[in-house]
């Protein structure tokens, strides 16, 4: 956004005050991250960690102002105001480009907390003090570059973004490689993510990303060109057609910052997560212990499910030990629609009758829904014209993947609807949770519903989480351990949707190795926050339990009993065999709940290998490997080397126990899959 003649200097409360003259380069070291700024604001990234090499020798134009008719990365450093308190330290820095009639000045105030080292947090905005205007069709922060010290041609990144490819969240970058990482709509469903990026060598590695306490519109582009010998990581905005910068205007920037670290992406998305919530008042949410209790879901009988194959399932529920029962997709008349169907012929009766039978059981009962999709010619819509979100062509948004319309979800009349449903779901049907499901629900394109009543169309993505407080809140008024699960299946998740929601869920993992990752993601963001591994129909070879359980997920499965509904795809009956497996993992699961223990970052999920997770419960240590074949050594890290420790193959069938002493702490197991430890002095 341009700010057109309302620029003001800042005051600054000085308590004690460094001015450099504009001759001086610029050290700012926040932990082990130390920055400098040279005489033309370029910088150069070090890290004082002696085991990291240096990330790039020379410096080079970070931040860039891209217009029409020049691009801008040097400014002469002109002031350098520095002031300290008890919390931190706190940079001024101004410099300006004046050249050919055109005079940019360049602003940072760069901030450096004693409570986040390894981190500096940056505000940039650029003042036209020139007679000429430009115009500006985009600008670039923190454009980063990691040279490859190994030659080996590859380097790690942390990439959460959203798009129809669902890919994985970390990726290695090879020369040729790119990815824009857009936060907005990439597909006609897919947008948002978390507002962070990290590139790591083994090492050590330089994370950037956004501290705005709403989702932005930015990029973070992820790319190494071929021949060069270093891989770059920046963030970026592009204005959607270019606007004239005039004399007096302002461009202010995202507030953004730069942390450093060693290892994978789990301490640096740790310390954005703590900071966003320290700094920028993001609270996130508590997990009721019913959010770690395993699922089964009727999702096996999919769309054409009936009432009778639900419930001539549940004693196999019960009796395996599964404790939620998810009602799935298929009870509604219509997306939008959400009252019964004709499988229902009693109504809300049917509905009540079901989750009554679940309850009489002593289970649990969660819903399967859709919000914010509305079928074309649905009762909703010839009801409540005016909540459908509007493009700048004045025509409904489409959901491709439900063949749908999308509802603003800053509409005041999309609330009113919400509410009704809410109160069917929870009061007239009983339900004790929900699933939300869909990648729609993670972004949403800008809404030019002029009844949305809103300043500007983007409001509506930043708002979007404001629709989630509210059925979060509302559900919980009605049951105060309601389970809200958020499913952006195949998404990298909305940072800002998180705090309304108490189970995290892997969202239709593609293989097992995304469960694993997006549960070290979610563990990053919030330690106790309940994780849901997705049916274990989805893992691979459709049976890993190895990894939901290894990793700390909630376990879950979708399989029928005793046969599968006549319509379905796919079988997913419960044969002697599968039913052996499902007893003896879901009674593992039920007798040591890993899933509430406290994750220890202890392994780079890149680099180490086998991969390697370990959870801390009870004073026990939880080790799970994984590799497709392993026969050599591991190293049990954590370990205390005064110490000697038991090991124990807890999902062995023979339950096999060796010691292993601390000061030598390294097993020779050999395996397949997997290998999982429990550990105790």
């Amino acid at each position: 956004m341009i700010i057109k003649n309302t620029f003001k200097q800042p005051l600054l409360l000085l308590i004690s005050i460094l001015i450099y003259g504009c001759s001086s380069q610029v050290t700012i070291e926040s932990g082990d991250l130390q920055l400098n700024i040279d005489k033309q604001m370029q910088i150069q990234l070090k890290s004082l960690n002696k085991g990291t090499n240096q990330f790039f020798k020379d410096f080079y134009e970070s931040d860039k102002l891209i217009a029409q008719e020049l691009t801008i990365g040097s400014f002469k450093l002109k002031e350098s105001v520095k002031t300290e308190d008890n919390e931190g330290s706190y940079y001024n820095i101004s410099g300006t480009y004046n050249r050919n009639g055109f005079k940019i000045s360049k602003h940072q105030k760069i901030s450096a907390f004693n409570d986040f080292p390894d981190m500096i947090l940056f505000e940039t905005y650029y003042i036209n003090e020139g007679d000429k205007s430009i115009t500006v069709k985009a600008w670039k922060n923190h454009e980063i570059r990691i040279i490859d010290n190994t030659n080996s041609n590859e380097m790690w990144s942390f990439q959460p973004s959203s798009s129809n490819e669902r890919k994985d969240w970390i990726l290695p970058v090879n020369q040729g490689f790119y990815q824009k990482n857009y936060l907005g709509m990439n597909n006609s469903d897919y947008g948002g993510g978390i507002p962070m990026v990290y590139l790591w060598r083994k090492d050590g590695g330089i994370a950037t990303g956004l501290t705005e306490n709403t989702l932005k519109l930015i990029s973070m582009p992820t790319e190494w060109i071929n021949y060069n010998d270093y891989a770059s990581i920046s963030l970026a905005y592009e204005y959607e057609e270019p606007e004239i910068f005039a004399k007096g205007d302002t461009i202010k920037t995202y507030n953004s910052f730069i942390s450093v670290n060693n290892g994978d992406f789990y301490n640096p998305l740790n310390q954005f997560s703590e900071y966003m919530q320290d700094m920028e008042d993001i609270v996130l949410p508590e997990s009721e212990p019913e959010a770690f209790e395993p699922v089964w879901c009727a999702w096996g009988y999919e769309r054409m499910f009936t009432i009778n194959e639900v419930m001539g399932t549940l004693p196999k529920v019960k009796e395996l030990g599964f404790k939620w029962v998810d009602i799935d997709d298929g009870y509604q008349i219509a997306e939008g629609d959400w009252e019964t169907n004709e499988r229902f012929p009693g109504g809300d009766k049917d509905m009540r009758r079901m989750t009554d039978e679940i309850h009489k059981l002593g289970l649990k009962a969660k819903l399967w829904w859709a919000p914010l999709a509305a079928d074309p010619g649905t009762k909703v819509l010839e009801k409540y014209p005016g909540t459908l979100l509007k493009t700048d062509e004045w025509i409904p948004r489409h959901i491709s993947w439900w063949n749908s319309y999308y509802l603003s979800p800053v509409n005041p009349i999309t609330k009113t609807y919400t509410d009704d449903l809410l109160k069917m779901f929870f009061v007239a049907w009983n339900f004790d949770g929900l699933k939300l499901d869909g990648q729609h629900m993670n972004c949403c394109p800008p809404d030019h519903n002029t009844a949305s009543k809103l300043d500007y169309p983007e409001q509506a993505i930043e708002q979007l989480p404001s629709y989630f407080e509210n059925i979060y809140k509302t559900a919980r008024k009605y049951k105060s351990y309601a389970v809200i699960q958020n499913c952006p299946c195949g998404c990298a998740i909305n940072f800002f949707n998180i705090p309304f929601m108490n189970q995290a869920v892997a969202s239709d993992p593609t293989s097992s190795f995304q469960v694993r990752l997006k549960a070290k993601a979610y563990r990053a963001i919030k330690q106790d926050l309940a994780y849901y591994a997705d049916h274990i129909e989805l893992s691979d070879n459709g049976d890993d339990f190895g990894t939901q359980i290894g990793i700390g997920g909630v376990i879950g499965s979708k399989f029928t009993y005793p046969k599968d509904n006549p319509h379905v795809k796919q079988s997913y009956v419960l044969t002697p065999e599968k039913e052996v497996l499902y007893k003896k993992w879901v009674g593992i699961y039920n007798d040591k709940m890993i899933s509430k223990g406290e994750y220890l970052n202890l392994y780079d999920i890149a680099y180490d290998k086998p991969e390697a997770h370990v959870i801390k419960k009870n004073n026990r240590l939880y080790y799970a490997f994984y590799a497709e074949e392993w026969d050599n050594s591991i190293e049990l890290k954590g370990l205390d080397k005064n110490k000697t420790y038991t090991v124990c193959e807890y999902t062995a069938d023979d339950k096999k126990t060796y010691t292993v002493d601390g000061a030598h702490p390294y097993i020779t197991p050999r395996f397949t899959r997997d290998y999982l430890i429990e550990v105790y002095e």
